[in-house]
């Protein structure tokens, strides 16, 4: 029998491959001997490598993600943990300043292979401080790479994909995947630059591009959508990567579907969905579409403490699934 693993498990099954075959990877940040700071996606991770390899620091995240751009150019390959990603921005200077800019400032010949796990906490009343997601922030970097893990596989292999890679890479995990469930096949080795975004749904009427849990809010309205509505159906891409973006398959969709629409976690003003819009606009123009692209973000404020306001707030599958049947009711009227 083939037993479905967890989001946060397999993220714990990606380190142990990684601690197991390579000796030159550690892992440094905070909370990371805490059997609860980062879920269980990083449990008893101490015990079996010990604790010069699980490395749980004092709460300096400047200090930490700078030690380990500097332990990344003497050849070792780093894991830096950030358990919140609102906090990581006081690393902002190694991140953007240093690791980013080695490889392009020394031909080449010096890139810290550098990992920044980014974890994402949202919701639960937390307030503005706490529940920012980032994203668009760091892919607006050039030399950075970002990665967001939908699937529970995509969860582990990319983070082993990250680390193998010779670029400073952003691995962003969401806690609100953890408790996804799938049944996961041998680990699959690929290199970082071939991944393109993945069809989740296949469809003839309308493209959809998200990424990390915003796929997730995707697919379930899409399934809802569906069983309501048989004369249409969505084709669901996963981004996975958020930079670089490789478009041939998103473009190829929307011109089979001649309606997009893009849902990101993030704000709208200079965020993700805005950039894929652009972008492909300028690939394939406007004139083949028969709707205007839609991008559904994040409000334009800080996160709300009330858990009132935060259900307004937060996208939802039933926000998605509304503007499905937005579009598509007046289909049928213009028919």
């Amino acid at each position: 029998m083939i037993n479905e693993i967890t989001y946060s498990e397999n993220i714990l099954n990606g380190f142990k491959y990684l601690l197991d075959n390579n000796q030159d990877v550690f892992v440094i940040g905070q909370g990371l001997w805490s059997p609860w700071y980062v879920g269980n996606s990083m449990k008893d991770l101490d015990k079996i490598y010990g604790r010069e390899r699980i490395i749980d620091t004092p709460v300096s995240e400047n200090a930490v993600t700078g030690a380990a751009v500097g332990a990344s150019l003497c050849g070792t390959k780093p894991i830096v943990v950030h358990p919140r990603m609102d906090f990581m921005l006081y690393a902002m200077d190694p991140i953007i300043n240093q690791a980013a800019k080695w490889s392009y400032m020394f031909g080449g010949q010096a890139s810290p292979q550098l990992t920044i796990r980014s974890i994402v906490n949202r919701g639960g009343e937390q307030g503005a401080q706490h529940s920012q997601m980032l994203h668009s922030l760091f892919a607006h970097i050039p030399g950075l790479r970002v990665v967001m893990p939908y699937s529970v596989s995509d969860a582990r292999d990319l983070l082993i994909s990250s680390v193998l890679c010779k670029d400073p890479v952003i691995y962003i995990d969401d806690r609100w995947l953890y408790n996804e469930k799938d049944i996961c096949t041998d680990i699959n080795l690929f290199n970082l630059d071939e991944q393109e975004p993945k069809k989740v749904i296949s469809g003839n009427d309308m493209t959809i591009i998200s990424s990390g849990f915003s796929t997730k809010i995707a697919k379930d309205a899409i399934n809802t959508f569906k069983r309501n509505n048989n004369n249409f159906s969505i084709e669901l891409f996963d981004l996975r990567v958020v930079n670089p973006i490789k478009y041939e398959s998103l473009t190829k969709s929307i011109l089979k579907t001649k309606r997009f629409m893009v849902i990101d976690g993030g704000w709208k003003t200079c965020g993700l969905g805005s950039e894929i819009i652009s972008s492909i606009i300028e690939i394939i123009g406007t004139n083949v579409l028969l709707e205007k692209p839609i991008n559904l973000s994040l409000k334009n404020c800080p996160a709300p403490s009330s858990k009132t306001l935060e259900k307004k707030y937060y996208l939802s599958a039933k926000d998605i699934l509304d503007t499905l049947n937005q579009v598509f009711i007046s289909q049928n009227k213009n028919d």
